[in-house]
């Protein structure tokens, strides 16, 4: 089954559906070398996606005017039975070497929350990462994920942002 493609935007970035027209672009999206460890590269996404159609992936080529400065790749729609997946979560987000520390990561997450408050009954958005100097768990922290204290897919932490906020003297 084919999932819908959607297009969102923000002042800093624009989510855009991967065509023929940018794939090649893409896919020559590059992280630095010590970034390897925590997140895999374009064309190792897209292959993972293909090969894990429970997973049930959306991608999307970031952009920054007209020039695609990064990658992005949710799950959603997963069968609450599909074992080995979590819902609503945020699969693989890649910003290009060149590109990085300029607000891309972060105006990215904004429009993935966008997009997963559209849907209703979805309150949390989960990502999981490795654990090691350089990696990415502080970045998802500052944004305001928070660590549960599983470890998931062998050795990684998951993370979970509130989509909602609670209103004032409200049980979380």
């Amino acid at each position: 089954m084919s999932l819908p493609q959607f297009g969102y935007g923000h002042s800093v970035v624009t989510l855009r559906p991967i065509t023929d027209d940018n794939r090649a672009a893409v896919q020559a999206l590059r992280i630095t070398r010590q970034q390897e460890r925590f997140v895999s590269g374009v064309v190792d996404s897209m292959l993972e996606a293909i090969e894990d159609q429970a997973g049930r992936a959306i991608q999307w080529a970031i952009y920054a005017g007209e020039t695609p400065v990064g990658f992005v790749m949710i799950s959603d729609e997963v069968a609450p039975d599909a074992p080995d997946h979590i819902p609503h979560y945020l699969w693989k987000l890649l910003i290009d070497h060149r590109h990085q520390r300029r607000g891309y990561g972060k105006a990215t997450l904004d429009l993935i929350a966008e997009y997963f408050r559209g849907r209703p009954g979805v309150d949390v958005l989960s990502t999981s990462a490795g654990e090691a100097r350089g990696g990415p768990i502080p970045f998802y922290e500052r944004y305001g994920f928070v660590r549960t204290g599983e470890i998931v897919f062998g050795n990684a932490v998951l993370l979970q942002f509130r989509l909602r906020r609670q209103a004032s003297g409200s049980p979380a």
